[in-house]
């Protein structure tokens, strides 16, 4: 059984076997990566009911160990060739399995150093897996029936059963990988905070249960009247984020730096705040997103507070007034508080909305102006009168705050309107918290027409989703149609609607957001208007 030729057959026969199966992971690999490479994240996507990427294994097991029994048994004629005639069903159906899967995903694979670091890992591991089988069947085909024939033509039939482990073996790659990464990333964060500690600019952190992008890049607009910015782009707003953001910028060549900060556990700002060291910060607001990992709204108010604390003392802490944030005491970190809301210094007054934007009087202290601004919901009037109070306490005109206003442009996926066909499409697809949904709802009634909604539901609310997402949908009666994604979250927001006396012909639910777009299509028509809310990401359904 060991002699030389045979250990190289059943070396390459495991070789190819695992570079075949190793090819199957992409769709794992992405729901991975999408878990942050977290490995109990990914696992618990792996269990989620009405995940099939355990079905689909069972299938590519089951089919293969069929093929290969039925080759076996067929070509048992060309003796010791039956064997690797039997191995073709491993090549024909893992590339059927990986076409198959090509678009499985939402958010594609990024084919990041990491990613292709745990897929070889992956292939690795395999290859290790299928040795084993090779070997340990062979083994026992010679000590256990040597004469039977018919087995030894069958040997590699335990090869079929690798598929039944790709979720755990994909998660050990990643734990094999995660000392390599751990290493470069504590180098790559090094860099960015020297790189950061040295630059001349003045640093501004802007974080928030809700609206901490589209207040960073309002910011951004405000104060890109009177000096030069950068801002961190899209929802780059962990400590890796902001140090791929600043990689090769000369922030030297920049009067200020806008951070957006965003947290999952206890700690995450800190670390951000350690990273950055902001000379000022903007906390948007606080509601119970996510109360999942936090526990509890205190926790949360708590994780927030964290931006207080980090900031450089003497720095300006612009605070969204809610009954959350009036928990926050910046005069103990050494701040100066600046109240945004209706009884605060600062505020957005008289808000009016319309399709055509939000017109409103922009409180500044003892002064107010009129503005108008393209951007929908008056919860954006609010957005803009906290990117507003910190340019005005840093020495902004009302004249340049009024112009950087005037040229705010729509954040992309965040209430944005598309027009096509006739039909307006309002993209909300980045909004996954309480207050953004209620906002959302109500700038979908500004349009005449026949009005639709398409969302898979709230996530990350703890023991409060049941009752949001149940509330969520109470919140739609009145429409004309509610097209529900998934099968986590909508059973209560149906049971919402209908119980808030919704009507039952207008509310549908489909396994997938391309079900319900192509529902959709056939029953669009020009004047119809259709919001997008939350369109989650693959391991959030």
């Amino acid at each position: 059984m060991f002699e030389w030729y045979r250990i190289v057959e059943y070396a390459g026969v495991a070789l190819g076997a695992a570079l075949l199966y190793a090819l199957c992971a992409g769709r794992s690999l992405g729901a991975l990566q999408q878990a942050g490479y977290n490995g109990k994240k990914y696992a618990a996507w792996v269990r989620r009911k009405g995940n099939m990427v355990r079905s689909r294994n069972t299938l590519l097991a089951f089919l293969i160990a069929l093929s290969m029994l039925v080759l076996g048994v067929c070509f048992s004629f060309a003796g010791r060739w039956a064997a690797y005639i039997a191995l073709a069903p491993i090549l024909l159906f893992t590339v059927i399995f990986c076409i198959a899967d090509r678009r499985a995903l939402k958010v594609p694979l990024v084919r990041t150093a990491r990613a292709a670091r745990i897929q070889v890992l992956d292939a690795f591991v395999l290859f290790v897996c299928a040795a084993a089988l090779a070997v340990g069947a062979n083994a026992l085909w010679i000590e256990v029936w040597p004469q039977v024939e018919l087995v030894e033509h069958l040997r590699y039939l335990p090869l079929a059963v690798l598929p039944l482990l790709f979720p755990e073996l994909l998660r050990l790659a990643n734990l094999l990988e995660r000392p390599f990464s751990a290493a470069k990333n504590r180098r790559y964060l090094a860099a960015a905070k020297k790189q950061l500690l040295t630059a001349p600019c003045v640093k501004i952190a802007v974080t928030g249960s809700c609206g901490k992008t589209s207040v960073k890049n309002f910011l951004a607009g405000i104060l890109g009247e009177r000096w030069r910015v950068f801002a961190t782009p899209a929802s780059y707003n962990t400590p890796l984020g902001i140090a791929k953001a600043i990689e090769g910028v000369d922030l030297s060549q920049y009067d200020c730096f806008i951070a957006e900060m965003g947290a999952r556990h206890k700690g995450d700002i800190a670390e951000l705040c350690e990273l950055v060291r902001p000379d000022h910060c903007i906390v948007t607001g606080i509601c119970p997103q996510h109360l999942e990992t936090f526990g509890t709204v205190e926790g949360i108010v708590a994780a927030k507070g964290e931006i207080l604390r980090g900031t450089k003392r003497g720095g300006f802490a612009v605070i969204g007034q809610d009954e959350y944030t009036d928990r926050l005491d910046p005069a103990a970190a050494g701040l100066k508080k600046v109240a945004v809301g209706e009884h605060g210094e600062f505020g957005a007054l008289g808000v009016f909305c319309s399709p055509e934007g939000i017109d409103f009087d922009l409180a500044l202290g003892i002064l107010q102006m009129p503005v108008h601004a393209r951007l929908l919901g008056a919860h954006n009037a609010q957005n803009i009168a906290l990117a507003a109070a910190l340019a005005a306490k840093l020495g902004m005109e009302k004249e340049e705050i009024a112009a950087g206003i005037a040229k705010l442009d729509f954040v992309p996926h965040r209430l944005q309107p598309i027009y096509a066909g006739g039909v307006v499409i309002l993209d909300d697809a980045y909004n996954a918290n309480v207050r953004g949904a209620a906002a959302a709802l109500d700038v979908l009634r500004l349009y005449g027409g026949r009005k639709f909604v398409v969302t898979p539901g709230l996530v990350e609310l703890g023991v409060l989703e049941e009752g949001e997402n149940a509330a969520l949908g109470e919140k739609m009666v009145g429409l004309d149609g509610i097209l529900l994604v998934g099968s986590t979250l909508v059973t209560a927001v149906r049971r919402g609607y209908l119980a808030a006396g919704g009507i039952e012909g207008r509310v549908a639910v489909y396994p997938t957001l391309d079900a319900a777009k192509e529902a959709l299509a056939a029953e669009l028509m020009p004047g119809d208007a259709v919001l997008f809310l939350n369109d989650l990401p693959d391991i959030d359904m």
